[in-house]
């Protein structure tokens, strides 16, 4: 966990970032989860990509029991299996969805889904092949990210085809889609094409391509704000770089490789150190004290984080360090390390950074490959996220909970604060040590295992608040004091003699608490 990056002056005057950030764990048990999306306007569900083809639904903050789609039978269970996906910007009306796999023949696919009659459930049977099956000549650098731009159009992120200095010269070839961005329109019939991409009606060039000169583009974003493009493009054996495109470029850019891996002028055959052809890389990071692998960078454009609004962000595989910064169209500043502040509490850590994830709202989520793990990025001090769902009651659509203070506990000021409930009636605070999904009442029970009560029951105000101090240093039972790096799950019950059911009584939905020192 340790880099000596090539700008040394933007390090030694560190950035302003007051409110601070911090990570929890809000998934685990993935086998390799390679990526994580969700589509547009959909703020309950988070989808994560596996290796071995399986894509997994999150929903409310649960892991749902049935995966979204099972490809496992036809993709390849390696490094180079299931790498991507994308939901269609007109997701919501037509059910469409993207993927990228390598099969068990090393064969390279992007195919388009629909869904079944369950919209939590894919289709196996919609497939349509949009480009492939491509053959690799190698077991690295091959197709690894898809991305809608704000042009509506679908780009591809492909590799060179490995296994190092591109023997082939494919990069700098406009014959092949080795080591390009492609652009294409899957609203338009095959092969996809849009008419204004750079190299349309050019002899003998591949018509998809939309930028070259890459070496293995892993991740890449579009920024939802300015629309431009970051590419973070995997070096081979010295450094790592961070590309940029401007949103209103026409396309054709040549990043450089073979020729230039970073800012290294390679010295390959053919090639020359001073081709004003090539774009730079905006940053680039040297192969030293753990470095090997950029991921990123993706643009912050969530409303939690305000002081990091329009700060990128992007990490290393192999050392699991993690930077922000800022960039003005052109050039960087702020550039700034965050990997202690986004150390997770507790006996969690982030060890293999496999991609960065955004949710429907901006909000933005770390991948460890290692651990098989999701973390959420969030505000300092409030590592706390909700789950489950609440059930509508008689005074409207249900009773949430969240928090007040900090979730640090040296700090002895995190409160837990009910909404929505009913204006008189009695409610109470209650946690335990495991999630659940029991239906109970007119609710669901979403807190399981032995639980304590926040003794002794209130009344709750007029407006259907209640709220409750939590002191940390006198548990309400034997067992359940709660003690720095531990996370807990919370839950309010309530009475509603008249709700919708009968039962008499309901529940908010749920709060899960990582507690900080």
């Amino acid at each position: 966990m340790k880099l000596v990056l090539a700008c040394l002056l933007l390090i030694a005057a560190p950035a302003a970032h007051a409110q601070g950030i911090a990570s929890v764990r809000i998934a685990s048990g993935f086998d390799t989860p390679t990526f994580l999306c969700a589509p547009p306007g959909d703020s309950r569900r988070l989808f994560v990509t596996t290796e071995n083809g399986v894509i997994y639904l999150i929903e409310d903050g649960r892991i749902q029991g049935q995966p979204f789609l099972d490809l496992s039978g036809i993709v390849a269970h390696n490094t180079e299996g299931l790498l991507g996906m994308a939901f269609h910007p007109d997701h919501a009306s037509n059910g469409r969805f993207y993927v990228v796999y390598q099969d068990v023949g090393q064969n390279s696919h992007l195919v388009q889904y629909g869904l079944s009659s369950n919209p939590n459930i894919a289709d196996p049977s919609s497939a349509v092949l949009i480009l492939g099956p491509q053959p690799q000549p190698h077991l690295v650098h091959n197709w690894s990210c898809v991305q809608f731009g704000p042009d509506g159009m679908l780009y591809v992120g492909i590799g060179d085809g490995g296994p190092d200095n591109d023997p082939n010269g494919h990069a700098q070839d406009l014959t092949t889609t080795f080591g390009k961005l492609l652009r294409l329109d899957v609203d338009l019939p095959p092969p996809h094409v849009p008419p204004d991409n750079p190299f349309v009606g050019v002899p003998g060039a591949e018509e998809a391509i939309w930028a070259y000169g890459l070496r293995q583009p892993w991740r890449f974003s579009f920024d939802r704000v300015t629309g431009d493009l970051w590419i973070g493009d995997v070096g081979q054996a010295d450094r790592e770089e961070i590309n940029f495109q401007p949103a209103a470029s026409a396309g054709g850019e040549n990043y450089g490789w073979k020729c230039m891996e970073g800012t290294d002028c390679t010295n390959a055959t053919g090639c020359a150190c001073d081709d004003p052809s090539w774009i730079d890389p905006v940053h680039d990071y040297p192969h030293t004290l753990g470095n090997c692998c950029v991921i990123g960078g993706v643009v912050y454009r969530g409303a939690a984080l305000p002081a990091e609004q329009g700060k990128g962000f992007f990490g290393d595989f192999c050392s699991g360090r993690v930077w922000s910064f800022r960039h003005d169209g052109a050039g960087m500043s702020e550039l700034t390390e965050r990997t202690a502040e986004l150390a997770p509490c507790g006996s969690t850590s982030i060890d293999l950074l496999v991609s960065f994830g955004e949710d429907a709202d901006g909000e933005l989520y770390l991948l460890d490959k290692a651990g098989g793990e999701v973390f959420k990025i969030v505000p300092a001090g409030s590592t706390a996220w909700a789950y489950c769902t609440s059930a509508p009651n008689s005074a409207g659509p249900g009773a949430w909970i969240s928090h007040g203070g900090t979730t640090i506990i040296s700090a002895s000021d995190f409160e837990l604060r009910a909404d929505g409930a009913i204006p008189g009636q009695f409610g109470l605070f209650y946690y335990g040590p495991q999630q659940a999904q029991i239906p109970f009442g007119d609710g669901v029970r979403c807190v399981g295992g032995t639980v304590w009560r926040l003794n002794p029951p209130q009344v709750i105000e007029p407006g259907g608040h209640a709220s409750r101090p939590l002191d940390f240093s006198a548990p309400p039972a034997p067992g359940g004091q709660i003690d720095a790096g531990e996370t807990w799950f919370f839950q309010f019950w309530y009475r509603d003699p008249t709700g919708p059911q009968g039962s008499g009584f309901n529940l908010s939905d749920a709060l899960s608490v990582t507690f900080c020192p």
